[in-house]
């Protein structure tokens, strides 16, 4: 129907953020044991991985530390984002540290950025300021240790690996604000896509009171022109006019009511297209009409009527003939079915619509797309319930329950005449 099925991600964005910051620490920290250490030894060499760097058990186990801490930071940096984070830079120091090294090579600190790019893309930016602060602050340290030290035999590398620890905070706050401008779309297209239903409920509300008073008129004309001649029709005229008025109020004074308190609620989803201008005159009397119609253009609509039927509410029985209008329009158009079943059940005091169909619509629960907000804020409106989603057995099933205020029967069938 509605729905879209998810598009699946694509491979390297289903790796965890903790796989990709330990595969970038492990990589890093076991190509110079293998280098130097495992591989037999060569003229070569190197100032930041000394051959005899791990030949001590303190430093051995100093790395077997560092490993342990970088392998914890990165199983738990999605559920706990800082600790982790500072797991990493720990298990970072006490790698140079095994290796006696006076600073942190650049490939050494790619598992940091990593991480600290997850936290800006996931996190506030005040939160990730702090993470970058905590790299920038670990680089500073190892800079002025060396000038107290005394040690400038080599370039500080600290300048070129701050520059990446910036690099990846871009990086990730980009992607956080893309991802904040997408959601207030999609809030602002919501808020008034259930903005144009409400206009569109206003109007049919304001047919559906203008019958009303056009019922109300004729039956006052004719009680006042024979009053006198004959009471009995000018007093079954009266009742007419009061039972219609008192329906109408009825009416009104719900739709106001959940309006005023709809007002309120600051998450409503939206519909991406403008809605269609219906007939106004619709109800529940015409849903054999549209299932008529429907089957002509190749899809067959079964429609079961359950419980003893009887008049509705103007508003309700509208609600419900759009709540089935719009699930038969979306199952012919989304759901590659060849037939739907429609079931009208009423019951003592609600009315149970439900739409079904065996079509390939896919999807969840929870991803419920434009064209169901209209269903939905309508049986809202109406203090009603409703559920859309995948049938377990296949195809897709709207479902919705309009609670029936009692004593309204003879209202309804006042206002029918």
């Amino acid at each position: 129907m509605s729905v879209s099925p998810p598009l699946p991600l694509p491979l390297l964005k289903r790796i965890p953020p903790g796989l990709w910051t330990a595969l970038a620490w492990y990589a890093a920290a076991v190509e110079p044991i293998v280098e130097y250490v495992v591989m037999p030894q060569v003229p070569t060499y190197s100032p930041n991985y000394p051959q005899d760097g791990l030949d001590s058990l303190g430093a051995q186990a100093l790395l077997a530390v560092a490993f342990v801490l970088i392998l914890a930071g990165s199983a738990v940096l999605r559920r706990r984002t800082f600790a982790a984070y500072g797991l990493v830079i720990v298990g970072t120091v006490i790698s140079t540290v095994a290796w006696r090294q006076d600073e942190i090579p650049p490939t050494q600190f790619l598992a940091v950025d990593v991480a600290l790019c997850y936290i800006a893309a996931n996190r506030p930016r005040r939160s990730s300021l702090t993470a970058a602060a905590a790299a920038l602050g670990t680089l500073a340290g190892y800079l002025v240790l060396r000038l107290i030290t005394g040690d400038d035999s080599s370039i500080a590398q600290e300048p070129l690996v701050a520059l990446t620890v910036v690099i990846a905070w871009l990086i990730g706050n980009s992607s956080h604000q893309a991802r904040a401008h997408t959601a207030e779309l999609h809030a602002r297209a919501a808020a008034e896509a259930v903005t144009a239903e409400r206009l569109r409920i206003a109007r049919e509300m304001h047919d559906t009171v203008a019958h009303s008073i056009g019922i109300i008129a004729l039956q006052a004309g004719a009680a006042a022109r024979v009053i006198e001649t004959q009471p009995a029709k000018a007093r079954e005229a009266i009742l007419t006019v009061e039972m219609a008025g008192r329906e109408t109020l009825s009416g009104l004074r719900r739709m106001l009511g959940a309006l005023r308190q709809a007002d309120q609620d600051e998450e409503r989803q939206g519909r991406a297209h403008a809605p269609v201008p219906l007939r106004p005159a619709a109800g529940l009397a015409h849903v054999e009409q549209l299932a008529a119609t429907t089957t002509a253009a190749g899809v067959r609509v079964e429609v079961r009527w359950q419980g003893r039927r009887r008049p509705l509410p103007a508003d309700i029985d509208l609600a419900a003939f759009r709540i089935v209008q719009e699930s038969v329009t979306n199952a012919v158009r989304h759901s590659g079915a060849d037939s739907c079943q429609v079931r009208l059940d009423y019951r003592a005091d609600e009315l149970a619509v439900e739409v079904s169909d065996r079509g390939k619509g896919g999807g969840t629960s929870t991803e419920t797309g434009y064209g169901l907000i209209g269903m939905r804020e309508r049986a809202a409106l109406l203090h009603g319930d409703f559920t859309a989603g995948p049938r377990p057995g296949g195809g897709f099933l709207v479902a919705a329950r309009l609670p029936v205020p009692a004593g309204t029967e003879a209202e309804a069938k006042a206002g029918a005449r």
